[in-house]
């Protein structure tokens, strides 16, 4: 089996619970890290799958890399490969589809609450969670629109486009791959993050983080699982 690609964009913002996943069935992947200048690949046929990580930098940033990484993941769609990308990763996907992104109303960081959509397409991919809220973890201040012919799956208060899907392709703002050690590392730079939004209701303290940690992660596992396994359905073998 050809390996999924997991494009890594920032040093800290590594695949977490995805490649966890990925190992747990047998999956393997290679990492390209972007961060480390590593080139993108041209042909989307040497993976099974593709799937884009998070990063600090904004999809409308003039980095060469950028259109890149949307032309590779045209390709791999219009080839029927998988896609499916996390917040910066999701961004990206919706920028190679046709849609935009701009700054959302507030930011999110933390732990919340997310509201599946019950429609068929809703069904095909939460099963079971369907129709019901469930817990992601948040990070991000800019947000996508829902490109042309895809159907989204998850909204919240805060940020209305959370989840989108195209086919076989998942596209997410939130980040459902997070660990402990990952989340412990990403608040080093909490401060810096929230200047100015420390205050709002969307925006967690890392205390608060930490303390609904044991409740909210088992909830997100299940989502993961759920979303990943779907996913991987889509794999050439």
């Amino acid at each position: 089996m050809k390996p999924v690609a997991i494009f890594r964009h920032s040093p800290t913002e590594g695949p977490g619970y995805f490649a966890i996943f990925l190992e747990q069935q047998g999956i393997p992947w290679q990492l390209i890290a972007i961060d480390e200048d590593e080139a993108v690949p041209t042909n989307a046929h040497d993976y099974s799958g593709l799937c884009f990580m998070g990063g600090p930098m904004s999809v409308n940033d003039p980095l060469p890399w950028i259109e890149q990484s949307c032309a590779l993941i045209r390709s791999a769609i219009a080839a029927g490969i998988p896609v499916i990308g996390h917040c910066l990763g999701g961004q990206l996907m919706s920028k190679a589809l046709g849609g935009a992104i701009t700054r959302n109303p507030v930011k999110e960081i933390g732990w919340g609450d997310a509201y599946a959509e019950g429609h068929a397409v809703g069904k095909q991919w939460l099963g079971d969670l369907a129709g019901k809220s469930g817990s992601v973890f948040q990070w991000h201040g800019e947000t996508f629109s829902i490109p042309p012919g895809a159907t989204r799956l998850f909204s919240n208060n805060h940020c209305a486009n959370q989840m989108f899907a195209l086919g076989p392709h998942l596209a997410m703002q939130c980040h459902i791959e997070m660990t402990p050690e990952m989340i412990t590392t990403w608040n080093e730079d909490w401060a810096g993050e929230t200047q100015g939004v420390s205050d709002q209701v969307s925006v967690q303290t890392p205390e608060s983080m930490a303390s609904e940690l044991a409740m909210r992660l088992p909830q997100m596992r299940q989502l993961s699982d759920q979303l990943y396994s779907v996913w991987i359905g889509g794999l050439a073998r």
